[in-house]
């Protein structure tokens, strides 16, 4: 099976769309979103994915209620966690996600998973420890990188690829690189934001 592993959707409907049009070259069965809608609005194109989504919460999802009540809603496609982290089982393999990276390695050398996939930082990341493979498919919101991306995982060879998408857009622009340079604004340098 193959599976399209994305997080940090930060209000990028742009990207999101982008998103849904790539991914259709993959024969993809399952999307699994590590967290951070942002915005209502996110989850109402969540739900609408002709391809089945599970998503966990992040730290930055907006309004949680309004997201869980469209994702309840008929003909939804969005399937909610109840937690920054959950386990997921599909083909025979045990997969644990958490938004935040703080848990990945841990649950990699547990022995109890095939595969941990995490996000929050924004980073692109890719290794294997103790035969788990540990992903983090990157953002789908391009602020801190400007690159959006998406993983592929397929879960016959528990291997990923991560993938560009194309035509994506960022808000990241030059006058706010410069406000946050001027408040000394540096991302993920608060606890608990390092791998």
């Amino acid at each position: 099976m193959k599976v399209a592993v994305i997080s940090d959707i930060h209000d990028n409907a742009h990207n999101l769309v982008m998103f849904f049009e790539q991914v259709k070259k993959y024969d993809v069965e399952k999307i699994i979103f590590l967290g951070d809608f942002a915005w209502a609005a996110i989850a109402g194109l969540l739900c609408a994915s002709p391809i089945p989504v599970f998503a966990i919460w992040g730290n930055n999802d907006g309004d949680k209620t309004l997201i869980t009540k469209f994702s309840l809603g008929k003909d939804s496609n969005l399937e909610i966690g109840l937690d920054i982290f959950d386990t997921i089982e599909l083909d025979s393999r045990k997969i644990f996600l958490s938004h935040y990276p703080m848990l990945a390695k841990s649950m990699a050398r547990s022995w109890d998973f095939d595969a941990v996939f995490y996000g929050h930082n924004h980073e692109k990341h890719k290794e294997s420890i103790e035969k788990c493979l540990v992903l983090n498919p990157w953002e789908i919101g391009a602020y801190k990188t400007w690159i959006a991306s998406f993983a592929i995982y397929d879960t016959q060879t528990n291997e990923a690829e991560i993938i560009e998408i194309e035509n994506a857009i960022t808000t990241n622009t030059q006058e706010s690189q410069e406000k946050f340079k001027q408040i000394k604004y540096e991302f993920n340098k608060q606890k608990g934001h390092q791998f």
